[in-house]
């Protein structure tokens, strides 16, 4: 074939060190920069609420729900992103280059495909859609062109999740976060103009979301210009086979489902909560943020570990992707124990960060995230399992832990405390703590069942290591 894709030299480093080199060093090179991307995503996020926050309460209130929102409609792209990017990362450890190229530019396709039909949809009947959900009628006076704004920034998400996904499985961890500094900075700077120079409304907080995710977009496009390159995207390599598109889709539709039950669960809880005071809504938003501060780094090795588990399965060695998880495994219980150290110690100056002036809602902000807190480390064990999973490609498992963390531990749990306690608003928090720990506990369970099925099917033992070959240098990025 005369355009036949192949890697380049540093792409061919990387697939070596990622499959041979000590495991140990594998997970935190590849890893470590995403725990650092997430973390610093969520503290845009919860700088972004603090922004709002001078605005007005109603308004930090107003963007701590309709983000809500938002993250259910973006799990669209997001689970398709994991989903598909998990067979990309599955190729690259095969050899299969040509399939690879082809994986890599029929995902773009059906993330352009996926964000003209949500735009299409939703942004005629915004105000309508956001009233199914049940949104406060405040929200939506206040939110409404806020949300439509927000749609528009979530598409271009779409294909900068894709491309983070694409950057992650060629080990280009470093690229992500510096990318991810330069949005940040990009984000952060135009929200501080519009809301304390120019004294704007939440819309604006919206705009500056859309500039610093173009400025993605547009170094996804320099960097994925690459012919010759198997990662590269090609017009002539998208295509509709079977045997291309099929297991993308396949691995991401249990994904899709799973990240849009998750946050619609979310939203419902937001919903619910309701009942209480509006007030109770941001603080339970905050809560969840503060919380983020745990969890993100979690969900950075998580996805880095999925990443190199499908690659060494692609390979053939599945007593190394099991190595991988081990490894996973300690580094998100660790994270979970120090980062929830840290909140707690200082939980009273970060929600005095949130909530200025306004002790009360301070006070409500430090009541639900003492709950929430509890469920650090069994997330962390969560999480761990759930890049296990999906490095093997079990995503309907995935699909059925993350339902049940919000419609068996969560939902039922807040109805019962409302019709059945009268404990109040921190209800919302004690729900966490039991949807949490639960979560952590089931997920346990399966990975123990599913660890003895992939034992017994790939004919390996787990609990002996993996051997690694002499390879000990890091490659250079």
């Amino acid at each position: 074939m005369a355009n036949q894709a192949s890697l380049s030299k540093k792409d061919t480093e990387f697939r070596e060190f990622a499959l041979h080199a000590d495991m140990w060093r594998v997970v935190l090179y590849v890893c470590a920069p995403l725990a650092l991307y997430q973390s610093l995503t969520q503290m845009f996020k919860i700088f972004d609420s603090m922004m709002a926050s001078h605005i007005s309460a109603n308004s930090v209130s107003a963007v701590a729900y309709l983000s809500q929102i938002n993250l259910m409609l973006s799990a669209l792209g997001g689970g398709l992103a994991v989903g598909a990017s998990i067979k990309v990362s599955e190729a690259y450890g095969a050899g299969d280059y040509e399939l690879v190229k082809k994986r890599v530019s029929t995902l773009f396709a059906l993330c352009g495909i996926l964000g003209a039909g949500i735009l299409l949809v939703l942004v005629p009947f915004s105000s309508q859609f956001l009233r199914l959900a049940k949104t406060p009628e405040s929200f939506i006076q206040e939110g409404s062109r806020y949300f439509i704004l927000e749609l528009f920034g979530m598409v271009i998400s779409f294909f900068n999740n894709v491309y983070i996904a694409i950057e992650r499985a060629r080990g280009n961890s470093k690229r992500i976060l510096h990318l991810n500094i330069v949005v940040i900075l990009i984000k952060l700077s135009l929200t501080a103009l519009f809301v304390y120079v120019f004294h704007s409304g939440i819309n604006m907080i919206a705009v500056a979301t859309i500039v610093s995710q173009s400025a993605l977009l547009l170094s996804a496009v320099v960097n994925l210009n690459q012919k010759g390159n198997a990662f590269g995207f090609s017009l002539s390599s998208i295509t509709m086979k079977r045997n291309v598109v099929a297991p993308m889709i396949g691995l991401s539709i249990p994904v899709i489902i799973e990240k849009t039950a998750f946050a619609f669960g979310k939203v419902v809880i937001n919903s619910m909560s309701t009942v209480y005071d509006a007030l109770v809504v941001g603080a339970l938003g905050i809560s969840n943020n503060i919380g983020g501060f745990t969890t993100s780094p979690q969900n950075g090795f998580q996805e880095g570990g999925s990443a190199i588990i499908s690659q060494n399965l692609g390979a053939g060695d599945a007593k190394r992707a099991l190595e991988a998880f081990k490894w996973v495994f300690v580094f998100c219980c660790l994270i979970g124990v120090v980062f929830m150290s840290i909140t707690l110690i200082f939980l009273k100056q970060v929600c005095w960060m949130f909530a200025g002036d306004d002790e009360a809602f301070g006070t409500l902000i430090g009541a639900v995230y003492r709950y929430e807190a509890l469920g650090a480390v069994p997330l962390g064990m969560c999480s761990a399992v759930m890049s296990l999973l999906y490095g093997f490609g079990k995503t309907r498992i995935t699909l059925f832990i993350n339902f049940s963390r919000v419609f068996l531990f969560r939902i039922p749990v807040l109805w019962f405390l409302q019709n059945f306690t009268d404990l109040g608003s921190v209800s919302v928090g004690i729900v966490m703590a039991v949807s949490n720990v639960s979560i952590g506990l089931l997920a346990m369970i399966i990975g123990v069942f599913e660890i003895r099925k992939i034992c017994k099917e790939y004919n390996v033992s787990f609990w002996t290591q993996a051997n690694a070959s002499s390879l000990r240098d890091i490659p250079s990025h």
